[in-house]
């Protein structure tokens, strides 16, 4: 499974299981859509559900960091950041080249 600049929360009502599906998370370490909180409680998930999981952070990315037409202003909260857009995709590549 993988996760580019996505929604880190989960139902609370919802017990964490095992998870057998290996997890690679990019995000925008400037994300204001997801809260500390959240990629906290995220987190916490995965090591509950002894998950083999993975999570890459990206400087100066917000929300939306792969999509061009986002545009380039950060303070909005979802732009285009290139640098993140080429590591996100290569670290996705390598990670589906461990995993197949």
């Amino acid at each position: 499974m993988v996760s580019f600049h996505g929604g880190l929360g989960k139902d609370p009502m919802r017990q964490a299981e095992p998870i057998k599906a290996k997890v690679l998370v990019l995000h925008g370490a400037d994300d204001p859509y997801v809260p500390q909180k959240e990629v906290s409680a995220f987190q916490d998930e995965m090591k509950t559900s002894k998950a083999d999981w993975q999570m890459n952070f990206y400087a100066n990315a917000v929300h939306a960091f792969t999509h061009k037409d986002a545009g380039s202003d950060n303070s909005k909260g979802a732009a285009y950041n290139e640098l993140a857009d080429k590591r996100s995709w290569q670290a996705m590549k390598d990670f589906f080249v461990e995993i197949f």
